[in-house]
């Protein structure tokens, strides 16, 4: 060790150890030199903290990300700050050209600006025209993909400002409407830095909270420079990509940021978000009653077209008197077998005196009548043995057996010979 006296310098290329480590100034000066061999850049962001002191040569300025909590200091000379017409203010949006610059006695990263350009109305119109197409190119405006809010939600998310009169505007409205709404609010800034990364942590609370089933996002009207945070890309993203409806209620009716085009409800005003996330409960008690009347009196009618039809059947003669056709039916049916009796009787009666008839015409006419008054029947054997009646003389010769039928029997004769 040498006392009073700075310990000599390592070679540069030597690495570091827990034996041999580097001094604070080797690593800043390392640091410094790799930062100074960057190039400028050109930095969007928004200002705030501006520090411009009378009488010294140099501003300082912090330029903040409008979507994430990131931030950098800037110094610029004094005469390029007051050269910016009009006057730089907090919240302004700025391009900024500058070169990384390392202060190696403080160890700290600043931009060192030689450059200031103010983004202007027209600039900024034309950036939120330039995301619009880009989002709608991307579907995120789609109709399809807008969700339908639930008729009566169990609970309401409500971001914004605190104790605005969106606020008042919306809590008041839902509950003249609905006095059981239940609202989850959580407020947040709804312009400047900080604006667009609370509301994009307010939703992601809200939106994992299971007793939400809707989101409005309310704000009054503005100027195009506050309202901006509601054309942010980082938040339009976000409420694409939320599993909760969400509405937005941005401002007045002529104001229109990118926020309306991607929530699933746009709403023109905070009071207009109010009578859009829940029923009205007179009109829906109304609503009760009337349909509630239109079922009665639908009831009615159809009871009463049921007891019309009822009493047309009951008084149809089946069932008005259901025995009088079936003993009309029975006295028909023993009228009918009585006439088939009579003519069954008739016709058997004509038909046993035609027999008699008959049987008389056949006695007068049939063999045993004509034997009864004096004739008879001779018969001889043929050939064969059978008998048959004898017609003629020459049938038979001399000595035939012969029988001989009268009326009561019959006898034997002999034939002799023929009588001349």
């Amino acid at each position: 060790m040498s006392s009073g006296t700075e310990p000599a310098t390592r070679p540069s290329g030597q690495a570091s150890t827990a034996e041999s480590p580097w001094p604070v100034r080797t690593v800043a000066r390392k640091i410094a030199d790799w930062i100074h061999r960057l190039g400028t850049v050109w930095v969007e962001g928004q200002v705030t903290q501006i520090s411009a002191r009378p009488g010294t040569s140099t501003a300082f300025l912090t330029l903040r990300d409008p979507a994430a909590d990131v931030s950098m200091s800037v110094t610029c000379p004094m005469r390029l700050l007051r050269s910016i017409d009009p006057p730089l203010r907090d919240g302004a949006s700025v391009v900024v050209h500058a070169k990384p610059t390392f202060f190696l006695g403080r160890g700290t990263l600043s931009l060192r600006a030689n450059e200031i350009r103010a983004v202007g109305i027209g600039e900024l119109l034309a950036r939120i025209e330039r995301l619009r197409k880009l989002l709608g190119a991307e579907g995120l405006f789609a109709p399809e993909r807008k969700r339908r809010l639930p008729f009566l939600p169990k609970g309401v998310g409500l971001i914004t400002g605190r104790a605005s009169a969106a606020e008042h505007d919306v809590l008041v409205n839902a509950q003249a409407r609905w006095p059981a709404v239940k609202f989850h609010v959580v407020n947040t800034a709804v312009q400047g830095l900080n604006a667009v990364p609370q509301i994009v942590r307010a939703l992601s609370t809200l939106d994992a909270n299971p007793e939400v089933d809707v989101i409005v996002i309310a704000r009054g009207g503005g100027s195009v420079e506050d309202l901006l945070p509601f054309s942010d890309e980082t938040l339009c993203r976000a409420v694409a990509a939320a599993g909760t409806p969400v509405v937005s209620a941005i401002g007045h009716e002529p104001d229109s940021p990118l926020l309306d085009h991607v929530a699933d409800l746009r709403c023109s005003t905070p009071t207009d978000a109010a009578k859009r996330v829940v029923p009205d409960v007179r009109e829906e008690t109304a609503r009760v009653h009337q349909l509630r009347d239109r079922g009665r009196r639908a009831l009615h009618g159809w009871v009463d077209t049921q007891c019309r039809l009822l009493d047309q059947l009951r008084s149809r003669p089946s069932l008005a008197d259901p025995l009088g056709p079936i003993e009309r039916r029975a006295d028909e049916v023993e009228l009918n077998v009585e006439r088939g009796k009579r003519a069954i009787l008739t016709t058997l009666a004509h038909e046993q005196s035609a027999l008699t008839s008959a049987r008389a015409r056949l006695t007068a006419l049939g063999p045993s009548a004509t034997l009864e008054r004096g004739y008879a029947v001779v018969q001889f054997s043929d050939e064969e043995g059978n008998l048959r009646v004898l017609r003629s003389v020459s049938q038979i010769a001399e000595g035939t057996a012969l029988r001989v039928r009268v009326a009561d029997g019959a006898i034997r004769a002999t034939a002799l010979a023929p009588e001349e």
